[in-house]
């Protein structure tokens, strides 16, 4: 039977904790907004969100992975997280 995608790269990534920074950053109108930063655990590059809500975060953890400079498919969680 053949493995599906997600499985492989379940088996393969390697799970990346990573930091949570609650700050503002400032919108296109130059409007302070409360944001979220989030930072890698391996090599420390960030990627940040507007908003302070669980799907903020999960954007910035989605972005790492996409983001990668370093070419690799991890699995990001914040360091809160349990599991």
């Amino acid at each position: 039977m053949r493995e599906s995608i997600a499985a492989a790269l379940a088996r393969t990534a390697t799970r990346i904790e990573c930091e949570i920074e609650y700050t503002e950053l400032d919108n296109d109108d130059g409007v302070p907004v409360d944001s979220v930063i989030v930072t890698c655990g391996r090599c420390g590059h960030q990627t940040e969100s507007f908003g302070t809500t669980g799907a903020s975060v999960r954007r910035c953890l989605a972005l790492l992975r996409e983001e990668c400079p370093e070419g690799q498919v991890n699995f990001y969680r914040c360091v809160d997280d349990e599991d």
